[in-house]
């Protein structure tokens, strides 16, 4: 912080206490007896009320650009559950950018945030399997698009099966085919993951970005 006085060269201008008018308290006279501050007043309470408008102005500008970051280009996201073990453990943090679906959709592969379909209000990560127009198959534990059997170590050899009850008793069969503007999601822990499995296809109008990042704990620093 710098150490400079902004106001020296402003109080080394006043008048010395040798040259100030003595004041008779008369009604004419523009200063309080014995004053040595100008008209404008105390200077160092102008400039404690500038710098506390300063602060203000600051932190809303600060707000803001973090509101506007999470909103069009990075948001951060805690993982709370475990459907994405071993990729991303319980309670690491993450990043979800979302640049990359402004000018395409979501990808094959793509670790993806979205909407909860069954609450709105609840963001969920998930792998995303297939897209719009592609056909999904599960089985003997293995999953195939398009029929070509996918290469999944992220699952650590975990069975991919069917869910049942599907949820809202939806009727998922298989081979299933995408439907366009959707994407077919599952989570790396195919054993403990509520998916496309169980609520169906994904609108890509609720993906809100892509995982990219751990940034929390160190432990698990790096990308996605």
């Amino acid at each position: 912080m710098p150490v400079d006085d902004p106001h020296a060269e402003e109080r080394d201008s006043f008048p010395s206490a040798r040259g100030l008018r003595v004041s008779d308290g008369s009604a004419d006279d523009g200063q309080p007896l014995g004053s040595s501050y100008p008209p404008g007043g105390d200077p160092v309470k102008q400039d404690r009320r500038h710098g506390i408008v300063e602060f203000v102005v600051m932190l809303l500008v600060a707000f803001g650009l973090v509101l506007a970051v999470q909103r069009f280009i990075v948001q951060p996201f805690k993982i709370p559950s475990g459907s994405m073990i071993p990729t991303i453990p319980i309670g690491d943090y993450i990043l979800s950018e979302k640049i990359s679906y402004h000018s395409h959709g979501p990808e094959v592969g793509d670790i993806i945030t979205f909407k909860d379909p069954m609450d709105e209000d609840t963001v969920l990560i998930k792998r995303c399997i297939a897209t719009e127009g592609q056909t999904v198959e599960l089985i003997g534990g293995s999953v195939y698009v398009d029929g070509v059997a996918l290469d999944e170590p992220y699952t650590e050899g975990k069975p991919s099966l069917p869910l049942s009850p599907t949820y809202g008793n939806m009727s998922i069969v298989y081979p299933f085919t995408v439907p366009e503007g959707h994407v077919w999601v599952m989570g790396d822990n195919r054993t403990n993951s509520a998916d496309s499995r169980y609520f169906g296809a994904v609108p890509v109008s609720s993906v809100s970005g892509r995982a990219f990042f751990v940034y929390w704990p160190p432990s698990e620093f790096g990308t996605l």
